[in-house]
């Protein structure tokens, strides 16, 4: 691992000196490259350099406990030694996660996709909730975020809503966001007061750039219609609805928000390459989960993945046990404990993993 980080160090170092040369400036592309590089590996070099001073520190303690007889100074070199051995345990487990092969889609921006699953309107209005705590988390990170798709109901919630999430590292916080998210509570129109359980899927997929998925134009039909649905002006008025099928795949998108049938098309196609794009990766996904599944799992849409219970006002996941109790914090967005604990134990699967195959 030091030898790795040692050679990282001096990569750190040169790509310094070349991201300040004129004539690499000078080339715009290469530089940005170059830049990106820079910037990856600059907190693997931070935590690499702050290990290194730790370990010397502790090694002129050492030295020195070995020339004094002052009984307070020794007791001080000796907590001293003692705090920064601690130290170096942890910075060499911080080291280790820091050198796991990263995700290529983490720095990313998303397509989450919401939909109403068993429970009818219970189910929709939901729906409408994770959309709204998603909408919350991303304005805390200063994250923009923009509708795509909507179908609504006329309780004001969602049979389905598609929307992008832009900001820096989106997709690593709220990758771990798909499956299936249950609801027990008591409906508004339920006047026997018995809980119901519903249930939403949630589908959150990296954005990607047309030239990340080759999608040849004879392989899609496109239909277009008037939009529908609850609306203003221009719903139901003129074709500006569009829905592509791509045929061998059979995947199917429709897109009405906007008044403009040619934005449809663009908002449309931007689903359509994030869903072919998840179609592969859970493909490769699911042939690495037959040698291996992490505890966290595998993103699979069928998984049930937490719980919402509003009578005890509590939230569950399952994946990792994490049980909180503070439902309505939670709805407002408040969601990074249960991030972080997806992301650390995620973290630890990978490192038992890597060091089982060393």
């Amino acid at each position: 691992m030091f030898e790795k980080l040692s050679f990282i160090e001096e990569r750190f170092t040169d790509l310094a000196a070349k991201i300040s040369d004129p004539d690499v400036i000078a080339d715009q592309e290469t530089w940005r490259k170059l830049c990106k590089e820079h910037s990856d590996i600059t907190p693997i070099v931070e935590k690499y350099r702050e290990y290194k001073q730790v370990k010397e520190t502790v090694e002129e303690a050492k030295e020195l406990l070995g020339d004094t007889q002052d009984k307070e100074f020794r007791a001080m070199l000796e907590d001293e030694v003692s705090e920064g051995q601690k130290a170096i345990l942890r910075l060499s487990d911080e080291l280790k996660i820091l050198l796991l092969p990263k995700d290529p889609n983490d720095e990313k921006n998303v397509i989450v996709e919401i939909r109403g699953g068993a429970g009818g309107d219970e189910a929709a209005l939901f729906a409408g909730d994770l959309f709204r705590m998603y909408s919350m988390y991303a304005e805390s990170r200063r994250w923009r975020i923009e509708v795509l798709n909507q179908n609504a109901t006329d309780m004001g919630g969602y049979k389905e809503i598609s929307f992008s999430i832009e900001g820096d590292g989106a997709y690593s916080r709220l990758k771990f966001e798909s499956g299936v998210h249950r609801v027990q509570r008591i409906p508004a129109t339920e006047s026997g007061g018995r809980i119901h359980t519903s249930t939403v899927t949630v589908a959150v997929l990296p954005e990607v750039e047309e030239v990340e998925v080759d999608i040849n134009q004879n392989d899609l039909r496109i239909d277009v219609f008037r939009a529908g649905g609850p609306g203003g002006q221009c719903v139901n008025t003129t074709d500006s609805a569009v829905r592509i099928t791509h045929l061998p795949t059979g995947l199917v998108v429709s897109c009405q928000d906007e008044k403009s049938q040619h934005k449809n098309k663009d908002k449309a196609m931007k689903i359509l390459r994030s869903r072919l794009y998840d179609l592969v990766q859970s493909e490769q996904q699911a042939q690495i989960a037959q040698e291996r599944k992490s505890q966290v799992g595998t993103g699979d849409r069928s998984e049930r993945i937490r719980t919402y219970n509003y009578p005890q006002g509590r939230v569950t996941d399952h994946r990792v046990g994490l049980t909180l109790h503070r439902l309505d914090s939670i709805l407002d967005g408040d969601i990074d404990e249960i991030i972080d604990t997806l992301i650390t134990t995620h973290q630890s699967e990978l490192l038992k993993g890597s060091e089982e195959n060393a």
